[in-house]
């Protein structure tokens, strides 16, 4: 049986080499090895009867190329890569993952510009709201293209169409099968300090493909919403800058309109930059947002982060952040919650990362997450914490 390097072992290996020249300025190919350990790998809460396997150990094995080819003023990026992932305990999980993006940012003459592209990726399906051990991959595919006219030094508009469509591997995790259009149409004026105010109208239209059967009745879960909000980036100073794109949005279901929902909106970034090698970033939002669970498929959340980096030297950067979400579960016709419908969630995560050779880099994350929460809307309470040992060589 062919054994996978560790980690250190790789980073051993490559240390004893010399460096050698990119392949290409254009294409270059990676791998990446790790190891995992995590205490409650499925999720699963405190009062689990005895005896069931909590944690597993997962190694990762990943190859790929990241592309980035100017043409002219024209510019194409991306990536794709392959892995493979296998657990310790629950080998069952075992998976193969793929990974593709590509994004061509197009230039036509001194007004006209935008991008066009594409994704496609297919993960194991996260536990959080869904604890089974069975194998549950989910399917993800992108296609975009949007575009600029800047019709004035200081004017510019703008309008593009994104689709998002969402495929789970497991039978019973089919009702989440869904596609998203969004268009969007906005006008932004840029100020000579380089910021940017602008407003941004959005019509987005979900369609879920295997509606929920509750008794001898489905439940068409299809909405219709519309946004309107500000999209601003202000570079207050060199060291600060904020970002929003908030605003009213509606959202309007073509059956039991009792689910229709209104109101606040959107996300809030702010990048604080006190030191030349200290850096933070703190988020706020309000925002709808799918649930993978067999019971409710959509909530509002709310929720603040705060992320951290600092380089302590050339070579070593440490990281940190906290996360904290509560969700509100829309309340489906015909079922019923005792209590609050909504869950909490604490995460909190450090790490290092050390990059002995300008193309090796090693790194090691620890992560602490806590959930809080009604079990009827399929969610329910758990803890977790775990550890993860990364390389990657690019050639």
């Amino acid at each position: 049986m062919r054994i996978l390097p560790t980690p250190l072992a790789l980073a051993a290996a490559l240390a004893c080499c010399p460096a050698a020249a990119d392949i290409s300025d254009t294409i270059k190919p990676f791998v990446t090895v790790g190891s995992s350990y995590d205490n409650n790998l499925l999720r699963l809460p405190d009062n689990t009867a005895p005896g069931v396997q909590r944690s597993d150990r997962a190694t990762q094995a990943q190859g790929g190329i990241l592309l980035d080819r100017p043409i002219g003023r024209q510019r194409l990026t991306g990536h794709a890569k392959l892995s493979r992932v296998t657990f310790d305990h629950y080998d069952q999980l075992n998976y193969n993952g793929k990974d593709a993006v590509l994004d061509w940012a197009w230039v036509l003459g001194n007004q006209f510009d935008g991008n066009i592209g594409g994704a496609y990726q297919q993960v194991l399906t996260p536990f959080n709201d869904f604890h089974v051990e069975q194998r549950n991959l989910r399917t993800q595919r992108r296609a975009y293209a949007n575009g600029g006219w800047r019709f004035h030094p200081s004017w510019r508009v703008r309008a593009g169409f994104y689709r998002d469509r969402f495929d789970y591997e497991l039978e019973v995790q089919s009702l989440n099968n869904r596609k998203e259009d969004r268009t969007e149409l906005g006008i932004d004026y840029l100020a000579a300090s380089g910021s940017r105010v602008g407003l941004v109208a959005r019509k987005i239209k979900g369609s879920f493909l295997n509606p929920l059967r509750i008794g001898t009745t489905f439940l068409d879960q299809n909405y219709d919403q519309d946004e309107l909000k500000a999209n601003i980036n202000w570079l207050y100073s060199e060291i600060t800058q904020v970002q929003v794109l908030a605003g009213y949005a509606r959202r309007k279901h073509d059956t039991f309109t009792e689910r229709d929902t209104s109101g606040l909106n959107g996300r809030v970034t702010v990048n604080w930059r006190p030191r030349q090698k200290l850096r933070f970033t703190a988020d706020a939002w309000r925002e709808f947002a799918a649930v993978e669970s067999t019971i409710v498929n959509n909530s509002i959340n709310k929720g603040a982060s705060v992320n951290a980096s600092w380089d302590i030297s050339a070579k070593v950067q440490a990281n940190a952040g906290f996360k904290r979400e509560k969700r509100n579960f829309e309340r489906l016709p015909y079922v019923y919650f005792n209590g609050d419908p909504s869950d909490t969630t604490r995460s909190t995560n450090v790490g290092l990362v050390y990059q002995p050779m300008r193309k090796v880099q090693l790194s090691a994350t620890a992560f602490k997450d806590r959930r809080t929460g009604t079990p009827l809307a399929g969610t329910g309470s758990y803890k977790a914490k775990g550890v993860s040992l990364m390389a990657t060589v690019q050639f």
